[in-house]
């Protein structure tokens, strides 16, 4: 199984790779090209020669990744604050003029981006450890500010203490060499300290069985000096520094073994290492606290206007936010008095109504509707059902409201001299 490189689009290089594997001609080809037959391109030819169901599986993984990039970029277009060219920069392993099918110049594309992005890997975790450490002392900084002078000579003395008790660890073994393989040897792996091989310990630690050692391999070596430096229980020991510890520790065996500087050692390249005389007699290894801090004075200063910068953009967004809210509170206090004054119209209307009603008083008859019936039987006696005027004429049915003003009004039909249906006016 591939692992994971660290890049952002990790995912998408392992399952391609993985796709790949699954064609035994090029799986064929993967095994016998060199490194410079993957940097240079030629190994993606052979993409041409694989199988109809491996390129429909590659088709559908650039689909979902180039889907995947366009969410992205979606959500970076609608922030605040965008970095166009990091932007730009998380699409260079795909063919832009080709978004739906996977070809040779893919494979190339994405051979060539992860070739780069895994050089400056390293680079870009020195750079975020040396934000780590100036943030830290910036913390550090305003923490004593804001104490008066008594309190603040009993942290700064404290502080010093914590970094003396740090110092004190046993001897680091130069990473690489043999004092420190031998100690794996012994102590990880168990085995007695004067029988030991070079050729066996490459063996033992090639985890994955693929004839060389990568990056991780490499680093899990280097656990048992780290542990004497680093306790995650101490408060003085900062887990931070020690993977920064690793990343030094690596860089520096790769610098001595790996001659062809694929990123990866082989046991050909490990067993010649054992011939150099840094192997037998390294110089002694310097851990951080033993090396200058990794940022100057003057990053510190403009790391700090930066901080001050942001804090200046992040408080007037605040207050932007805040006027926006007050806003939104006075329209909703607006539309509830609205709100108000209409319910309070209803009720008014409500209540007039009411009392026109009671002015008026009740029908002159019956409420089954009798009056009604009386004008339509002289109606009919005179063989007239066309017009004829009601006044003063108002009361209220389940289902009709009668109207009290003098009006003419057309009789549309009705069902019974018991009760009538409607009325056009």
């Amino acid at each position: 199984k591939v692992k994971d490189t660290g890049l952002y689009y990790d995912r998408y290089l392992r399952e391609v790779i993985e796709v790949l594997e699954t064609d035994p001609h090029f799986r064929e080809k993967l095994q016998t090209a060199n490194t410079e037959d993957i940097k240079s391109g030629r190994l993606s030819k052979e993409l041409d020669l694989v199988g109809h169901h491996v390129r429909t599986r590659l088709d559908e993984l650039k689909r979902q990744e180039v889907s995947r990039l366009r969410m992205l970029l979606k959500a970076k277009l609608d922030s605040v604050q965008m970095d166009h060219v990091s932007l730009l920069k998380q699409f260079e392993h795909l063919d832009p003029h080709n978004q739906n099918t996977f070809e040779a110049k893919d494979l190339e594309l994405l051979i060539a981006t992860a070739t780069k992005d895994l050089e400056n890997y390293d680079a870009e975790r020195h750079e975020e450890f040396k934000r780590y450490e100036m943030m830290k002392e910036h913390e550090r900084r305003e923490y004593l500010k804001s104490l008066d002078q008594e309190n603040r000579e009993r942290e700064e003395k404290r502080m010093e203490e914590m970094k003396e008790k740090h110092r004190q660890h046993p001897k680091v073994n130069a990473p690489g060499s043999v004092a420190q393989l031998r100690e794996v040897w012994q102590e990880t792996d168990g085995l007695d300290p004067q029988e030991f091989n070079p050729k066996t310990f490459f063996k033992l630690h090639d985890t994955n069985g693929d004839g060389v050692l990568d990056e991780q391999e490499l680093e899990a070596l280097f656990t048992k000096e780290l542990e004497k430096v680093y306790d995650p229980r101490n408060e003085e020991d900062d887990m931070m520094e020690m993977e920064e510890e690793r990343l030094r520790m690596r860089e520096h065996v790769m610098k001595n073994v790996d001659i062809n500087h694929d990123r990866l050692v082989s046991l050909d390249e490990f067993l010649k290492s054992t011939e150099k005389k840094e192997y037998n007699n390294p110089k002694e290894w310097e851990t951080l606290d033993d090396t200058k801090p990794v940022y100057t004075e003057e990053e510190l200063l403009r790391f700090e206007a930066e901080l001050r910068d942001k804090e200046v953009e992040l408080s007037r967004r605040a207050e932007t936010l805040r006027q926006e809210q007050e806003l939104l509170k006075e329209r909703g206090k607006a539309l509830e008095a609205q709100k108000r004054e209409y319910q309070q119209a209803v009720l008014e209307m409500s209540q007039r109504q009411r009392n026109q009603q009671a002015a008026d008083g009740p029908p002159p008859a019956a409420a089954d509707g009798e009056p009604f019936h009386q004008e339509m039987k002289k109606l009919e006696e005179q063989g007239n059902l066309g017009e004829f005027q009601l006044s003063n004429l108002f009361w209220m049915s389940d289902d009709v409201c009668h109207i009290s003003t003098p009006c003419t009004i057309r009789i549309s039909f009705f069902i019974s001299r018991s009760k009538w249906t409607s009325v056009k006016v």
